[in-house]
């Protein structure tokens, strides 16, 4: 690559800003730049990584001291059939580019996580999960075929018939077996621009889980609030959202709601208040007292009323987009968000324990979210039949080796539990945890097909070194 390696010096974070790193930054356009990328961190003796817009809460995307590809400029919608739902895109499309095309054909993403800021590589390398797992499963299930590049050069085609090994080993395997360059989807039909939601809210655990478990197969989406603060016979108390997609004719006004200007999240508070500002005031409350607080409200709030309205695709969806930068006023030391998937056999007991030890630590979780999932056949697979749990913690200097220590008490309790880790998320799951609910041969598998497809081990990143190496 022709360029000044020393002038791409920078430090990058992830996305809750509690990790750190230095590296290279390497901007990438083509399939081109991504093999010279590899001749050259060969010769220099670097590891390579790709990165989207670094969306991951942990250090997937960071590589202390290598090269890291910056994959935000590969991002062009080679191909789109709106006849077939099928798209064909490069690996640095988002999903906000990805439904901005598509939604006024009448389609939509089949899996969406929580922020459209995500890349397609991104998402394959982590195979994302949405609030409809439980349905229609991970994104890899809809991927039709994608392309790679491999660290010795070879461009290779894989789908589930073609390279099925490496089909179902590339999606999840965060980005350490080569990169995408390009991605044929199958992208959901869709006859409005809104859904139908309900909300209500629940008690306590046993009956968060039973309701979430029960109501899923009357919904295309569901997805629970958990109040993480209350204790006793309110442990688990919170509020369930259950959406399905209007069907063809139950939206008169079709035509208009599917247009992109009713998706567009609004960028001002009440219409006067620039949300890109908000996050600056909002820093004042992120504390235990304040988010008891805001936690609180909402419950009772959200336990008035049973309701039902309609909302857009992209209001549903992106919570995560409806506060620009909303992570950073958690302060200095970042967050980080601790994700665990459990049976459902298991689920309450050890949730129950889980939420009790934060509590007794002092460290509640400021944001806790449920959703139902099932089992998939993806080689790094995090899928159970059962439910996800994902908790937000504050990181302060003071706080953040009792936060490790208590989220390593925390795996504990959810490996005995027959539970698994999403690797978009935890930043504390160590290599121990990683082998035991991977287990040895699925570690072997994995290790036996990058010896194969980097036979030089030039892919790395510091998440890879910390649960592999």
């Amino acid at each position: 690559m022709s360029i000044n390696i020393n002038t791409h010096f920078t430090q990058l974070e992830n996305f809750g800003h509690s990790l750190k790193a230095p590296a290279y930054l390497l901007p990438i356009k083509t399939t081109e730049d991504i093999y010279e990328a590899f001749q050259l961190a060969k010769k220099l003796g670097l590891k390579v990584t790709a990165r989207g817009t670094g969306i991951s809460y942990n250090d997937a995307s960071l590589n202390g001291g290598g090269i890291v590809l910056d994959m935000r400029e590969m991002n062009q919608i080679l191909e789109w059939y709106p006849t077939t739902g099928l798209v064909r895109c490069e690996a640095g499309v988002t999903l906000k580019q990805l439904w901005q095309r598509v939604e006024p054909d009448g389609w939509w993403p089949p899996v969406v996580s929580g922020t459209m800021k995500t890349t397609l590589g991104g998402c394959l390398s982590t195979n994302i999960h949405g609030k409809n797992n439980f349905r229609v499963g991970p994104i890899g299930e809809h991927v039709v075929e994608f392309t790679a590049m491999l660290p010795t050069g070879a461009l290779v085609n894989c789908s589930p018939k073609l390279n099925a090994d490496l089909f179902y080993a590339m999606i999840s395997g965060l980005g350490m077996l080569g990169i995408f360059t390009s991605i044929t989807l199958k992208l959901k039909r869709i006859y409005s621009g809104l859904m139908a939601v309900d909300a209500w809210s629940v008690p306590n655990l046993s009956r968060h889980l039973s309701d979430l478990s029960e109501n899923a197969p009357n919904y295309d989406y569901i997805v629970g609030w958990l109040e993480t603060f209350a204790g006793g016979k309110g442990l688990g108390r919170g509020q369930i959202h259950g959406a399905r997609n209007l069907k063809d004719g139950e939206d008169s006004n079709a035509q208009q709601t599917i247009q992109l200007k009713y998706q567009h999240l609004p960028d001002r508070l009440f219409g006067l208040m620039p949300k890109s500002l908000l996050h600056y005031f909002m820093n004042p409350f992120v504390n235990n007292v304040g988010w008891r607080g805001v936690n609180l409200a909402k419950y009772l709030t959200a336990s008035l009323r049973r309701h039902t309205f309609r909302q857009s695709h992209a209001e549903f969806h992106f919570l995560l987009d409806y506060v620009p930068n909303w992570e950073r006023s958690v302060g200095r030391g970042g967050l980080i968000q601790y994700q665990s998937f459990v049976p459902k056999e298991t689920a309450e007991a050890a949730w129950r324990e889980i939420i009790q030890i934060s509590h007794r630590t002092g460290l509640p979780s400021y944001l806790g979210v449920t959703k139902r999932h099932r089992p998939d056949k993806f080689l790094l697979t995090h899928g159970v039949d059962g439910f996800s749990f994902s908790m937000d913690f504050k990181v302060t200097e003071k706080n953040r080796a009792r936060l490790s220590k208590m989220l390593q008490e925390f795996d504990r309790i959810i490996l005995d539990a027959g539970g698994r880790f999403y690797f978009a998320k935890n930043s504390e799951t160590s290599a121990e945890s990683a082998r035991r609910f991977l287990g040895d041969e699925t570690i072997l598998r994995f290790k036996k097909l990058k010896q194969r497809c980097d036979p030089n081990n030039l892919l790395e990143s510091d998440l890879y070194r910390r649960l592999f190496k």
